[in-house]
């Protein structure tokens, strides 16, 4: 296949460089989903586009989902059916054409407690859902009794259900899809950088002509003009308002959502399920090895780049789920716990789990353009709808977008190279579930780690302390998707971080030797990384101990933010020479 664009260190540096040098037609702040959505909405029109991210691709929001592209079960009952009919367009457009590779269908069931009424009520739900969703691509409902139920899901308790509707939703791995985006939006143009964080406006009069960006790996500081500048900072919105020097625009308000991994074999089921809760409502998704439970619903005011999740957080779910397992769920059992925020438009209600998901867009002063809200599914809307607003009155015709026709990279010719991966087994010298596993994360992108594998070939041996990966998906994070530090490999472009009982610290020191070449790591600058993860790690699990999100968050925050500081002494780290020791 032809050559993709890769998001090497070169090219970032090289990106920097050329979005300093010359006037961008639109420059987009953040590099969660709606940011990268933006930037290949805005390269796939002909433009000229930037993209600058404060630390990594899908570091906030964009990585701490459920998982799921779904329209919104429980939006239903709000009345919202615009909002369902185009989030399930949505889905369909991901799971069918844009990223099969990273997306596929899920069941679930919606467990019934009452007899005839909720039956009827359930049941015409889901099969409104599944007309608004057209049935593209997914099964349709169908009415389970208690036994057909238990049979798909045998450790829900027999008293916890009457019977059950079985419907299906999306799923996709958000971190890979989002980072997918912007290595697609790079293919077509794009110009990006992450660990570049905006630090001002550039004005001309009242109009934001562009933005002071400074690397935080080199320290410069860089002027990016722009004829229009594009917020889409999810949570942060509201400080890049205040930075811009304005208090009109978006009112966003950040929900913290905390989800639990546990292995695939602490639960019997072949199939998720999703039931109510007394603030929000409980998943048990199916993903690969594991099951995801979650979510919380709660107002967060505190530390936005690393929202903590309380030891409150992490029993409530426990307890939830509990109410329909037979075999209860211990805390011992939870291998991974990861908490994010939701960009909510406020005004609507003092409890989030009631604010809006759908998004708006506005521009508060000349030149800049803010969207926020919506959800993950309906990134691509998001993203449409901020390029149309940034380029009314640009003075020159813009095409409308495309991206609806314009599949992620890895996407074309994943239906033949799926059927082939018994073949491409044999040619690799691989399992058949070590291919299946490598074509769900890098599609028809597997050639470029096959080619490297060949020149390579210790970079197939698993990952120490994390088996289920390959050495050569950590080469290739580093060399191909953007990755600058081991917490961007073992956090977004794997799920070591959240799948491993140790959180992936054995295999952080495995993983830095191996990108340390590609990222020009000395001896010192590996055993800064490996000891910036550790302490991540170490404040993570000190901040899930605490009994509340206040005591949580003093928690987390004892850990230091790589990005700004791996080059720095040690002491300037906040690390001494004897950790260094003690890491070895």
């Amino acid at each position: 296949m032809a050559s993709v664009a890769r998001l090497s260190p070169d090219r970032r540096a090289h990106d920097l460089e050329a979005m300093a040098s010359e006037e961008l037609d639109v420059l987009v702040i953040g590099g969660g989903v709606v940011g990268a959505g933006a930037a290949l909405d805005a390269t796939t029109r002909g433009l000229r586009v930037g993209l600058v991210e404060a630390r990594d691709y899908a570091a906030g929001t964009s990585s701490r989902s459920s998982k799921l592209v779904h329209g919104g079960l429980r939006y239903l009952e709000q009345l919202d059916f615009g909002l369902v009919r185009e989030a399930l367009r949505e889905r369909a457009l991901i799971l069918h054409h844009l990223a099969p590779h990273l997306a596929r269908p899920v069941p679930f069931l919606y467990p019934l407690r009452h007899r005839v009424w909720e039956r009827l009520y359930v049941g015409v739900g889901v099969a409104l859902y599944d007309t608004l969703g057209g049935r593209h691509g997914v099964p349709a409902h169908r009415h389970l009794t208690r036994r057909g139920a238990l049979a798909l899901f045998p450790s829900l308790k027999r008293d916890s259900l009457i019977g059950a509707v079985q419907y299906h939703d999306g799923q996709v791995d958000d971190a890979r899809h989002t980072m997918m985006l912007a290595r697609t939006a790079a293919e077509h143009g794009a110009l990006l950088a992450t660990s570049a964080r905006v630090t001002g406006f550039l004005r001309e009069g009242d109009r934001v002509v562009g933005a002071v960006v400074t690397d935080l790996e080199t320290g410069r500081e860089h002027q990016v003009r722009a004829r229009r500048t594009i917020n889409a900072a999810g949570v942060w919105s509201s400080e890049l308002q205040t930075l811009a020097g304005t208090t009109s625009g978006l009112t966003v308000r950040a929900s913290k959502g905390v989800h639990l991994v546990v292995p695939r074999d602490r639960i019997r089921a072949e199939s998720g399920i999703i039931t109510r809760t007394a603030t929000s409502v409980l998943f048990i998704i199916p993903w690969d090895d594991h099951w995801v439970i979650g979510t919380t619903d709660t107002d967060w005011s505190l530390d936005r780049a690393h929202p903590a999740a309380s030891r409150s957080d992490i029993d409530y779910l426990l307890e939830q789920a509990n109410r329909v397992l037979s075999s209860p769920l211990r805390l011992e059992d939870v291998v991974g716990v990861y908490a994010g925020l939701r960009p909510l438009l406020s005004g609507e209600s003092d409890e989030t789990s009631k604010l809006s998901r759908e998004h708006a867009v506005v521009s508060p002063v000349p030149g800049l353009v803010m969207v926020a809200g919506g959800k993950y599914t309906t990134y691509r809307v998001m993203a449409r709808d901020a390029v149309d607003a940034a380029v009314d009155g640009l003075g020159t015709p813009v095409p409308p977008s495309c991206t609806e026709r314009v599949p992620l990279i890895g996407a074309d010719g994943f239906e033949a190279a799926w059927n082939r991966r018994h073949v491409t087994a044999r040619e690799l010298g691989l399992e058949v579930a070590r291919v299946e596993h490598l074509l769900r994360r890098y599609g028809t992108l597997l050639t470029e780690l096959a080619a490297a594998l060949r020149e390579h070939p210790e970079l197939g041996e698993p990952v120490d302390g994390a088996p289920s990966y390959l050495r050569v998906e950590a080469w290739y994070a580093a060399a191909a998707e953007g990755a600058l530090h081991l917490d961007d490999i073992l956090t977004r472009r794997t799920r070591i971080s959240i799948l491993t009982e140790d959180r992936g610290v054995a295999a952080a020191r495995d993983v830095a030797r191996v990108v340390g070449p590609v990222l020009g790591w000395d001896g010192a600058d590996a055993e800064r990384e490996v000891l910036h993860y550790r302490a991540r790690v170490e404040a993570e699990r000190q901040s899930q101990a605490e009994p509340d999100d206040l005591t949580a968050d003093a928690a987390r925050l004892g850990a230091a933010d790589v990005r700004g500081g791996a080059r720095q002494p040690l002491a300037e780290a906040g690390l001494e020479d004897g950790q260094v020791a003690q890491a070895s």
